[in-house]
């Protein structure tokens, strides 16, 4: 295993062999043999008040890369090299990471997945001048649904306002239908800050459409004290909580829950309130929590056995060997994956077997086409769904499931929900239209789209 305080991108090794072989190849050669390599930054937080989220996230994406290249030799004969750089959560420290590790590796950063709704705010300026994609696998700006104006966003597999409809499908279905919604107060529980007031205007557009009474009830970072929000859902009574927390905020959210007698069957998390570290601590505590799952929740499927095989078996597993198959450490292999099979679309696209650009990377995001055959290939049955995106459609996959606590461990509750587009789509081309008014964006046209 390595060693945790120095956590150095495999690209070192390059560079030594490089070095070895100088003497022996032409200036042309050793060029074309470091061009051998893809460079992708890991922005991670392994410290501060999310680090027990955070830990199993970065573990997962490591281990994903290395198995890519212990089992596969890389893309196509390019190996992939890495390094990560500390946030800690912190937007200031993202941006540092950002600048750090963006001009690494012989075409530059792949693709930066910030792993923070926060700190993929504050890069979305910088990533059409810098032409590196960035990556929110299920976080992020919803609004970034549309390529067509965020050309360089791609928050695959689902934002916010997914979430957040998906949800309020789930407690219509509950009660008999959306026209049982009206009446009802509904309380959200969020962390205060770009995450936690990302699904604010879908719940008021959905509280407008079925007459149900939204509750915001914002929670400062990182979330230890809540007592007095509590005191407000003890006192305005909802019939359900929505939890949009992170970190330490979800276990204290349920002992609150379970302190003032809000049943936990009523509380219905975001997929990133849905995780071991959420609810562990609290054990029976939290029984009968529900939350989204996004599209896979806590288990086994081939890419673990794979990973447990050829990267643990061998002593180069980054975490310790439970870790794998859980729900954030299954989060952090997604990250990963979605980033190699974007360089392995580009490679089929711009030619196989050398380094793809940040730009060329971009190009495979948006033209990524995993059915479900290929993701069977890939390891990933009972994982996902098929995903498809385009110049329009950056998200690529709708659905989620319920997923409930039972005391001791995580189990898909339901069946699969598909966010409603009719409801999502204006409103996401509304906020994007105005982002682009206000940065002076030209919308992309279909034929633009082609040809990019």
């Amino acid at each position: 295993m390595w060693p945790k305080k120095t956590i150095r991108s495999t690209a070192l090794a390059g560079v030594v062999l490089a070095c070895l072989t100088a003497g022996a190849a032409t200036a042309p050669e050793a060029a074309l043999a470091q061009a051998k390599e893809q460079f992708i930054p890991l922005l991670v937080y392994r410290t501060g008040p999310y680090a027990p989220n955070g830990v199993p996230i970065a573990d997962g994406m490591q281990d994903y890369l290395k198995l890519i290249n212990a089992r596969d030799g890389g893309i196509n004969g390019v190996k992939l090299t890495y390094e990560e750089c500390e946030t800690g959560y912190a937007t200031d420290r993202g941006v540092e990471c950002y600048e750090r590790l963006k001009g690494k590796g012989p075409t530059g950063a792949s693709a930066v997945e910030p792993i923070s709704t926060g700190i993929t705010y504050a890069l979305t300026d910088r990533a059409p001048v810098d032409k590196i994609p960035l990556v929110t696998l299920g976080y992020g700006r919803a609004d970034s649904e549309d390529g067509q104006v965020f050309q360089w966003n791609f928050p695959l597999l689902g934002t916010y306002w997914t979430g957040a409809d998906i949800l309020i499908q789930h407690i219509a279905k509950k009660e008999g239908g959306f026209d049982k919604l009206k009446g009802k107060k509904i309380a959200l529980v969020y962390h205060d800050s770009p995450y936690g007031k990302e699904p604010i205007p879908l719940l008021e557009e959905r509280a407008k459409m079925h007459g149900f009474e939204l509750i915001k009830l914002p929670v400062s970072a990182p979330g230890i004290e809540q007592k007095a929000v509590w005191l407000q859902v003890r006192q305005q009574r909802p019939d359900y909580v929505l939890l949009w927390g992170w970190g330490v905020m979800n276990s204290t959210a349920l002992k609150e829950a379970q302190a003032t007698g809000y049943p936990r069957e009523k509380m219905f998390g975001v997929w990133w309130s849905g995780a071991e570290p959420d609810t562990k601590e609290v054990g029976e505590g939290a029984k009968g929590y529900n939350a989204l799952a996004l599209q896979h929740s806590a288990g086994l499927a081939k890419v673990h056995d794979d990973i447990l095989k050829y990267v643990h078996d061998r002593g180069q597993g980054t975490g310790p060997r439970e870790e794998v198959g859980s729900v954030l450490y299954t989060r952090g292999v997604l990250m990963a994956m979605f980033k190699v099979e974007a360089i392995r679309r580009a490679q089929e696209h711009f030619g196989k077997g050398v380094s793809m650009t940040g730009e060329q990377v971009r190009w495979g995001l948006e033209n990524l086409s995993l059915d479900q055959h290929k993701l069977d290939a890939l390891g990933f049955a009972g994982v996902l769904r098929p995903i498809r995106t385009s110049c329009s459609d950056h998200v690529g996959a709708y659905y989620a499931r319920i997923e409930t606590w039972d005391g001791a461990k995580w189990s898909i509750t339901s069946d699969w929900y598909e966010a409603d587009r009719s409801v999502i789509r204006p409103l996401v081309e509304r906020s994007a239209d105005a982002y682009a008014a206000d940065k002076k964006i030209t919308r992309r046209t279909p034929e633009q789209c082609q040809s990019s």
